[in-house]
């Protein structure tokens, strides 16, 4: 049985839509009890997105919901009125973390901005995500990882070839948004640390900017010493003008095939040899790798030619025994076959709603003494609310009263 390295942890989460959901989920994961908060009558919006760029999704069967939810209990609570701030107060005073992405103005406005939740419980860890930042003269708009992580951020244009006549798309959904919930699950982790070892409790913030400037990190900080970056290039078949041990291989079905083998040295004659040209192990013009790069054109023609008389699938089979570094540029549904992502349990599953077939969703990264994650299905909207009300100690008259008001669901 996996260690569940947050058990004991309650998570209270007001939060919608993927990025702060998917800190919640990953915290579900690792054993908190993470109390989900939607409201009565809509549940959380990202309920709603049923049709994804054509691909319909079955309400009890909504993988952009499982996603990040997988794990939780759901309590339908309207925070919008007295007697629903109210009990988000009661939940609030038993829990270690309050998580939210609502905007500062919505935070205000229905009263569970940081002031008004550490005025109940001066212990909570409040973990806050955002489109921009907690700061700045856009700190009250919102956005989505399409926008922020994408676009605003470099992403989209450094990804883009310049020949292209526009950007490319994200075209993962919640691509920024599931990254930057693994950043905001391990902001309070260290929190949790934080306040075990000196009794403070602390407020984190992570945006989907700054979650992509940090994925930019590398990149950002050489064209602040260089003032240079380089866009990404149109796709061919062949090797970086300077190392032809890097780049894209097309096969002879219209695969490719990546070598990333950035220091070549003890490599050349393995590779040559991988893809049937020995004899160009014994060139001089490629004797080593500082003679190599000197004939990068000619040594890349050569891997061209080569790569394309087999197949996609021959090559991923043969590169194996090339003790270089490679992969074999793969489809989503390649990867589900791939014998690292089975052999490391990155799919599993979870009872579906609808009583039907299990769900197959995706692991968190993280294992904790080699032994895979567990979690339950992402809850139904509201689906337990009486159960935890009455496990925080609110009797059943309240329930049934704060249910008559539409307080509750």
């Amino acid at each position: 049985m996996a260690v569940k390295v947050m058990e004991g942890v309650r998570v209270l989460e007001v939060a919608q839509f993927t990025f702060v959901p998917a800190a919640g989920a990953m915290l579900a994961d690792w054993g908190a009890d993470v109390i989900k908060i939607e409201h009565p009558l809509r549940g959380d919006t990202q309920r709603g997105f049923l049709n994804l760029g054509g691909v319909h999704l079955d309400p009890l069967r909504h993988t952009l919901i499982e996603h990040p939810n997988r794990g939780k209990r759901s309590v339908g609570l309207d925070v919008s009125t007295p007697e629903g701030q109210e009990v988000l107060y009661e939940l609030a005073k038993q829990c270690d973390v309050f998580l939210t992405n609502y905007l500062p103005q919505v935070r205000q406005k229905n009263k569970f901005d940081i002031e008004h939740i550490r005025a109940v419980n001066p212990n909570i860890i409040y973990a806050r995500g955002s489109a921009l930042g907690n700061k700045g003269p856009e700190r009250e708009v919102g956005g989505f990882d399409g926008s922020c992580f994408w676009a605003r951020s470099g992403i989209a244009h450094t990804m883009t070839p310049e020949a292209l006549d526009g950007p490319l798309s994200q075209a993962i959904p919640a691509f920024g948004d599931s990254i930057g919930g693994m950043f905001i699950a391990g902001g309070i982790s260290a929190a949790l640390y934080h306040r075990e070892k000196t009794g403070e409790a602390i407020e984190l913030d992570v945006s989907l900017l700054s979650t992509a400037s940090w994925a930019c990190g590398a990149i950002i900080s050489q064209y602040l010493e260089t003032g240079v970056v380089n866009r990404n290039t149109m796709p061919v078949s062949g090797g970086n003008p300077v190392n032809p041990f890097i780049g894209y291989y097309r096969t002879s079905d219209g695969g490719t095939i990546n070598l990333c083998t950035l220091s070549p040295t003890g490599l050349i004659r393995s590779l040559f040899e991988h893809v049937g040209v020995p004899e160009a192990a014994d060139d001089p013009r490629f004797a080593d790798a500082q003679s190599l790069f000197k004939n990068a054109q000619a040594a890349s023609a050569i891997l061209v030619e080569a790569f394309a008389k087999q197949s996609f699938q021959y090559w991923r089979e043969h590169l194996k025994t090339f003790k270089g570094q490679w992969a074999p540029v793969q489809s989503i549904a390649d990867l589900l076959t791939d014998d690292q992502t089975l052999a490391n349990d990155v799919i599993f599953e979870v009872d579906a709603a609808d009583g039907g077939k299990p769900l197959k969703l995706v692991r968190g990264p993280v294992q904790f003494n080699g032994e895979a994650q567990v979690a339950t299905r992402a809850p139904q909207a509201s689906e337990h609310t009486e159960l935890v009300l009455m496990e925080m100690g609110i009797d059943w008259d309240r329930i049934e009263e704060l249910k008559a008001k539409g307080a509750i669901a």
